[in-house]
C-alpha cells in the first residue's frame, strides 16, 4: 500500500504538556481526510517489571486522569542520550530505591499508533542492590509486593487496570510459562 501524502500539519490545541496537531492527508485513491494526533515525540519510555524472589515489586501512585491511586510497574520517559537499559535502571532507583544488575528486554509496545508515536520498552529486572535517586514524583510511592504465582488474579483485579501495565503483565506471564 502507498502511504498517504501529508498536505499540511497545523496546531489544533496546545497545553503545557501536549500539542495536538491537525494533519490533512490525501490517500492514493484520491480520498482526503483530516486526522488529529499528538505532536510526534522523539522520547521513548520504559516500564520495568522487578522480580525479587517469588514476588513482583510494584508501585501505587496517584493518577490525575482517573483521580485515584493506581497500582502499576515503575515506568517513565527516557532522558536524552539514555539507552533503554540505562533508563530502566534509573527509573527503578527513583521509584523503588533499587538498582538492578540484571535486565532482560521483554517487549516494546506502542499504545496508540493512530494518535501518537510513544514506544515503551518493557524489561524484567532482577538481582537488586540498594540505590535511591531523587525522582520527579511529588510524593513517595508506595511499594507493593505481589506473589508471582498469583499473576492471573492480578490480571482481573479492578485496581490494576492501566493498559500498558496489563500488556506487560500478560507478556511476563507468557514468558514465565515458557521459561520456567
Amino acid at each position: 500500500m502507498q502511504k498517504p501524502e501529508i498536505l499540511s500539519v497545523s496546531v489544533a490545541a496546545k497545553s503545557q504538556i501536549f500539542e495536538i496537531q491537525s494533519v490533512k492527508l490525501r490517500f492514493s485513491n484520491g480520498e482526503y481526510r483530516t486526522y488529529e494526533r499528538f505532536k510526534p515525540s522523539s522520547r521513548a519510555a520504559v516500564m520495568v517489571l522487578p522480580i525479587e524472589g517469588n514476588e513482583l515489586l510494584m508501585v501505587r501512585e496517584y493518577a490525575v486522569g482517573t483521580e485515584r491511586y493506581e497500582l502499576g510497574f515503575p515506568k517513565g520517559l527516557m532522558d536524552p542520550n539514555e539507552t533503554p537499559e540505562q533508563s530502566a535502571v534509573r527509573e527503578l532507583k527513583e521509584e523503588i530505591g533499587l538498582g538492578a544488575n540484571s535486565l532482560q528486554h521483554l517487549r516494546t509496545v506502542n499504545t496508540s499508533p493512530s494518535h501518537m508515536n510513544n514506544p515503551m520498552h518493557i524489561f524484567i529486572a532482577r538481582d537488586f542492590y540498594p540505590c535511591k535517586l531523587e525522582g520527579d514524583e511529588p510524593e513517595p510511592l508506595e511499594l507493593v509486593r505481589f506473589p508471582l504465582d498469583k499473576i492471573d488474579e492480578l490480571l482481573v483485579d479492578a485496581n490494576f487496570c492501566e493498559a500498558r501495565n496489563l500488556v506487560a503483565l500478560y507478556c511476563l506471564r507468557d514468558f514465565l510459562y515458557k521459561n520456567f
